[in-house]
């Protein structure tokens, strides 16, 4: 979650800032038409209050004045379309009778309705349904029938020092890079957890803090999502702004989860995590580290993992396609020793599937992982993004894993800590402004560890087309 950015359970919080908070417009600056995002709940079309900025098609379901005399009284409707096609020759590198080739078409179709009461109080509300036609390899977050994806009561307000925010209700937190806390907008279905959320600022200072309990997904019948208290996940996290706008953050989570499996261990887990990263820009120079360490136990077993990832990079902004050279690093503990009384591996809790690439090839778990990688723009609205992968095992004792926490069957205990090599390419396409479209193409060459429990390289392709109104 960026520093001005941003499962039926109702605790309270601690936080302090404006995540998802729209800034005031200066007084001198007019207001401009509102700009869509991937996350819906952060739009704000108040300023549609001005009939001049009322051009597209639709605008008069965009903003809704209920009130003559308060133009922050108003309903707001959107809807978001996302067509994906998948072609994966090697689901978990084809190890298993049931990964065999698949190709298939995944769709995302969500609908929203935005209450504004006031200025401070709003009521946000989506429903998403989400398909995966002719998927022979169905995962928890591939397919989901209609259901409740977002409701909450929000109260936000800005004081001449700072600004305080709180929610309640259905909502979704994404960290940073979203390593480890991420909205999963990589794969169909999206993560949302059933939380009460506090979040205050004063420059250069911001506190944040929620209880929550994460929503678990069904797929027998509509509406049948819901969260209980056998998982929850509660975090407080310390964000300040360092040596100009640089970003310096730290948080603590838990997670309790009371029917938890792994390889070496099985029963309720109590997980404690502690994160801290750095990022920031200076001179074309980008960076982000983080760092975190798990402790906490999972039946009579004891947690200790650890994981680190680094990215970092240089623009040169006067070259034609304006080229960007970068480097990614990552490690992840694995367990060292079976029944040693020690859970070693790393969980990344919530991630990303965008993180390393969209194949799910490997997930964070026990892994060294270093990935040089070359951005191009190729105009103002198409990105280029060519990238190459080399992967080992942080210990042999433990699995291979894939996305996001999955080990692979024969992998562990396997002699050899080398996993594999990748090729990726991705091209990102910003066709208008409700428009746009990607493509990638991954290939994975699969080291003897996975060959020797039946695997195999993999290739994997993805184009995908997304419609925002």
């Amino acid at each position: 979650m960026s520093w001005r950015g941003g499962r039926n359970a109702l605790a309270l919080i601690v936080i302090v800032s404006a995540c998802g908070a729209h800034a005031d417009e200066p007084a001198n600056v007019a207001p401009s038409r509102p700009r869509l995002m991937s996350n819906r709940w952060q739009e704000n079309w108040s300023a549609l209050a001005d009939p001049g900025l009322r051009t597209e098609p639709g605008d008069e379901l965009k903003f809704i004045p209920l009130s003559l005399s308060d133009p922050n009284f108003y309903l707001s409707f959107g809807a978001t379309l996302r067509e994906r096609f998948e072609l994966a020759n090697a689901p978990s590198f084809g190890v298993g009778k049931t990964n065999r080739n698949d190709s298939y078409l995944l769709q995302r179709i969500q609908l929203h309705a935005d209450l504004h009461l006031n200025e401070d109080l709003r009521i946000f509300a989506q429903i998403e349904d989400a398909r995966a036609f002719d998927k022979k390899n169905l995962g928890k977050a591939d397919q989901n029938p209609p259901d409740l994806r977002l409701a909450f009561l929000e109260y936000g307000h800005a004081f001449p020092e700072g600004a305080l925010k709180a929610r309640i209700g259905r909502q979704e937190f994404a960290f940073d890079l979203q390593r480890f806390v991420s909205n999963r907008d990589g794969p169909n279905v999206r993560q949302a957890f059933d939380a009460a959320w506090l979040d205050f600022e004063v420059e250069p200072w911001r506190v944040l803090g929620f209880v929550s309990r994460p929503v678990q997904y069904y797929r027998e019948q509509a509406f049948d999502d819901r969260s209980t208290r056998d998982v929850q996940f509660h975090t407080l996290r310390l964000e300040r702004h360092v040596f100009g706008q640089n970003e310096l953050s730290a948080y603590y989570s838990f997670y309790g989860n009371r029917s938890a499996s792994y390889l070496d261990a099985s029963g309720s887990e109590r997980r404690h995590i502690f994160d801290i990263r750095f990022a920031g820009e200076k001179d074309g120079f980008d960076w982000d580290v983080e760092g975190m360490a798990q402790s906490g136990s999972v039946g009579a077993k004891s947690i200790r993992a650890w994981a680190v990832g680094a990215r970092a990079g240089y623009r040169f902004s006067m070259l034609p396609l304006r080229p960007r050279i970068g480097i990614q690093a990552d490690a992840a503990s694995g367990d060292r020793r079976r029944g040693d009384g020690r859970i070693e591996t790393f969980d990344p809790l919530f991630p990303n599937g965008y993180y390393f690439t969209l194949a799910g090839f490997t997930g964070y778990a026990n892994l060294i992982h270093l990935k040089p990688s070359l951005t191009l723009a190729a105009s103002d609205k198409v990105t280029v993004l060519a990238g190459v992968g080399l992967q080992w095992r942080e210990t042999t004792a433990d699995a291979i894993y894939v996305f996001p926490n999955i080990a692979v069957a024969g992998t562990a205990g396997s002699p050899g800590r080398w996993t594999g090599a990748y090729e990726q390419l991705r091209v990102d396409w910003a066709v208008t402004a409700n428009l746009s479209a990607a493509l990638e193409c991954v290939h994975f060459a699969a080291g003897d560890t996975i060959r020797r429990a039946g695997g195999h390289d993999g290739n994997y392709l993805g184009a995908e087309v997304k419609f925002l109104w």
